[in-house]
């Protein structure tokens, strides 16, 4: 949100420059985020002057120019080469000085002293689109011949210039959302150090000229609606609207339209309350009706869209149709134009959550809509709209000529609060004065309504919607007594708490620090998604999405049950931005919705889980004049799966594999024990990626996090190493093809527990002389007694064993 520092000076008397005010308003709790220098012409006509020509004559070696002497009242008349045909002496002009920097668009030039054709030239005659001033370029810019020679340009164009901060509003502190809302807040900080306070542009001289123009209202939704107020001014004249209106509209970033329009969004940024200008000429029945319309109603709006209406949506309605979508945008047909005489304002209290759900159904994000949906003053209603109604008589005519009609059905009230000293004290941390604590709830526009020994009971004005507690009230006194102002204290006051063991926090850090050393990135992706990525999807249904209910787009209308599809959305901006080796990791929550008939908890059909999530695309390496580029494949996410899961403390010998291929897995291998899925890792399915437009293959993991944790092994555990040594020994078997070599090796560990160390692979044949259907598996047996050395015998025992069960079990036959 903007602030200009000009137009809030105009509601508080303060020598406090900007700098000192941004960190007061830091302070304070609106926080300055940016401080911008706002012009109201590029430039602010630095090094510009009035000045009178005092003599013209041709310029002897150039037909278009002429030689000019200028006086810009320094005592001595300039040289100054001029192009324009229509110079003549005796003009008043604008003249660019030397040092002078001119602005067209983008680009700058600085005038310099220098030659034409050999005259001298000592600055420059303007024209209006050289200095901003319009878009002429037909000549010289001619002054009335008022104007004083050596007047800055600035000064004679009452040029605009303003510093504009750009305060950080949290939702809360809407009422912060207007000039004379930072105003308050910051009387209220300086007030309790001298006698100074906020005032607002009187209205006393408020008065209706006529009852000519009449138009009633009704409000039919009382729950959307709870207060309503308008007034009409007839026989205006809509046209531009005068200068200081418009710089004070374009200092934070608002374009000026008509002096109507232009008055009710002045209005808004002064007041905090958002206003609408009718056509009263266009308000069917002389009458405006407040009510929502049928469900897929169609209402053009400003923008000339079509949209189809909700029955929850409020709207603003004539005898006939409706005329504008309340608080949120106008209507096509009954805004003001060029051709309206007669206007009605409307100054409103719309409940916040019907103004939400509209202007997130229909997007359509206004300054109104923003202030509606968080909660207006009800009490400003009748003030903003008076202050309206006046400005457009000075600024555009006409006569008031209708009684305000102000229909609010059931009044809000203060909110009443008891608090007392002993807890102001205790949150605080530090005793504050009784007599300081009144004083900055007075500044806060807080009544305190009784005292009865250290207790108290406040009213809170509702233009505060976020103080409704004890707590809130503390909040505020401490925000305008300053946060600085609370001394440390040297104490220091801890409380033991249990930390649950295996602790998942710190092993995340371990195993984010041991992935960022394998030069992975870490990629943090939105827990909201787009529900079309689950539609179509085996693996992860539609139907156990957790849908939003209001969601913020299209985009994002279900919880993730997956991190795949935000590392996609990562890998595909990185490829479309010539990124290509890519390697990243991702910690993340998925959520899943269980359809159940159990309806004694609802919350059990809800779940979620933590996931580690790995993607690898492009190279392993990048190729130099000595290595070539080796291209990513399944074995380097694999070997990077079990790299976590080993860090872990998991021996992979014990984890049964499966191979998988399904709509995410174009191939993949899963690990798991105890029947718990632990890791899934391969290559994504080829149609997912075209999904995506991602042209490379790209290898992904998914780590069940949480199941990890079940039966985390302890890392801590050690042991020496053996006197004894280890025994290899190899068998070569055939086997069907369908034979895997995780059954090879689940049948050897459950054949041989105690001596068994390890089983691997270093041989697959496969050829004719085999058979048809057959292949030839080269495996490598480790043996190991920690207290003795094998001797012959044992050794060959075990080894037939493990042949007589490989052909038991697995018809495998010995090569």
């Amino acid at each position: 949100m903007k602030i200009s520092y000009n137009w809030l000076k105009e509601y508080i008397k303060t020598d406090l420059g900007y700098n000192q005010l941004s960190e007061i308003l830091t302070n304070i709790g609106l926080e300055v985020e940016s401080i911008e220098h706002f012009q109201s012409v590029k430039g602010g006509l630095e090094g510009l002057v009035i000045g009178e020509i005092k003599e013209v004559s041709k310029h002897p070696d150039a037909d278009r120019l002429s030689l000019t002497k200028v006086d810009v009242g320094t005592g001595e008349l300039l040289p100054i080469v001029c192009g324009a045909p229509n110079v003549e002496k005796g003009q008043k002009v604008v003249v660019a000085t030397i040092g002078t920097t001119l602005y067209s668009g983008n680009e700058e030039f600085k005038i310099k002293k220098g030659k034409i054709r050999g005259a001298e030239s000592h600055g420059m005659i303007c024209a209006e689109d050289e200095i901003g001033l319009g878009s002429s370029h037909e000549g010289i810019m001619i002054l009335d011949n008022n104007a004083n020679i050596g007047t800055l340009a600035k000064e004679f164009f009452g040029i605009a210039d303003d510093i504009i901060f750009e305060i950080g509003l949290t939702p809360n502190r809407i009422d912060g959302a207007s000039h004379i809302g930072v105003a308050r807040d910051l009387s209220a900080y300086l007030s309790q150090k001298e006698k100074i306070s906020y005032t607002k542009p009187s209205v006393d001289n408020f008065k209706i000229d006529n009852n000519s123009n009449f138009i009633d209202v009704e409000i039919q939704n009382k729950e959307a609606c709870h207060r309503y107020a308008g007034i009409t001014v007839s026989n205006i004249e809509v046209k531009e609207s005068p200068k200081w209106l418009k710089n004070r509209l374009k200092a934070i970033g608002q374009k000026p339209i008509n002096n109507i329009v232009d008055i009710t969004n002045f209005v808004l940024h002064e007041t905090g309350q958002p206003l609408h200008a009718f056509d009263a000429d266009m308000i069917a029945g002389k009458k405006v009706i407040v009510k929502t319309l049928d469900e897929g109603t169609t209402f053009k709006t400003l923008d000339e869209q079509h949209r189809k209406l909700a029955s929850t949506d409020l709207m603003i309605c004539n005898k006939n149709e409706g005329m504008c979508i309340a608080g949120v945008f106008g209507g096509a047909d009954s805004g003001v134009s060029d051709k309206t005489k007669n206007i009605f304002i409307e100054s409103a209290y719309f409940n916040p959550v019907f103004v939400r759900k509209t202007s997130k159904k229909h997007i359509l994000q206004t300054d109104s809509s923003f202030r509606f949906e968080r909660g207006v003053d009800p009490n400003n209603i009748i003030y903003a709209l008076k202050r309206a109604a006046l400005l457009v008589k000075e600024i555009a005519g006409g006569q008031i000529s209708s009684e305000i009609v102000d229909v609010y059905p059931n009044p809000v009230k203060d909110f009443e609060i008891e608090l007392s000293y002993l807890n102001i004290d205790r949150l605080i941390g530090k005793k504050i004065e009784h007599q300081q604590i009144k004083n900055i709830l007075a500044a806060l526009e807080i009544k305190i309504i009784s005292e009865n020994g250290d207790n108290l009971s406040a009213a809170v004005p509702p233009f505060r919607v976020d103080v409704t507690r004890e707590a809130d009230i503390i909040e505020e006194i401490l925000r305008i007594y300053g946060y600085n102002n609370v001394e440390i204290s040297t104490n220091v006051k801890s409380t033991i708490s249990y930390a649950p063991k295996p602790d998942k926090n710190k092993w995340k850090n371990i195993i984010s620090d041991l992935l960022s050393n394998k030069t992975f990135n870490e990629a943090m992706s939105n827990s909201l998604t787009k529900a079309e990525y689950f539609e179509n999807l085996e693996s992860f249904k539609a139907e156990n999405s957790v849908k939003i209910l209001n969601p913020l787009s299209s985009d994002l209308n279900v919880l993730r049950q997956s991190l795949l599809f935000g590392g996609l959305e990562a890998v595909s901006y990185n490829e479309n931005r010539k990124i290509s080796n890519i390697k990243i990791y991702e910690f993340g929550k998925c959520y899943f919705y269980k359809t159940s008939n159990d309806v004694s908890n609802p919350l059990n059909k809800y779940s979620e889980e933590e996931h580690l999530a790995l993607f690898i695309s492009g190279n392993k390496n990048i190729g130099n004049w000595n290595e070539k580029e080796v291209v990513s494949d399944f074995y380097e996410i694999k070997s990077y799966a079990e790299i976590v899961l080993t860090r872990l403390g998991y021996n992979i010998e014990f984890f049964k594999q499966n191979e998988i291929s399904n709509d995410i897995f174009e191939f993949a291998l899963e690990y798991s024990l105890n029947n718990k899925v632990l890791a899934q890792f391969g290559m994504i399915n080829k149609k997912l990626l075209k999904k995506f437009d991602i042209s490379k293959e790209v290898y992904y993991a998914d780590i069940q996090w949480d199941n990890l944790f079940i039966n985390l092994p302890d890392t801590k555990s050690f042991q020496t190493i053996s006197k004894f040594p280890e025994v290899k020994r190899d068998l070569a078997l055939l086997v069907d093809k369908s034979i895997k070599f995780s059954q090879i090796k689940e049948l050897a560990f459950k054949n041989e527990k105690k001596l068994l160390k390890q089983v691997s692979i270093f041989d697959i044949y496969e050829g004719e002389k085999l058979g048809a259907n057959k292949k030839s598996y080269a495996i490598n047996f480790i043996l190991q007694d920690k207290y003795k050395t094998l001797n012959d015998k044992q050794i060959d025992k075990i080894m037939n064993n493990f042949i007589s069960v490989f052909e038991k079990e697995l018809e495998a036959k010995l090569r």
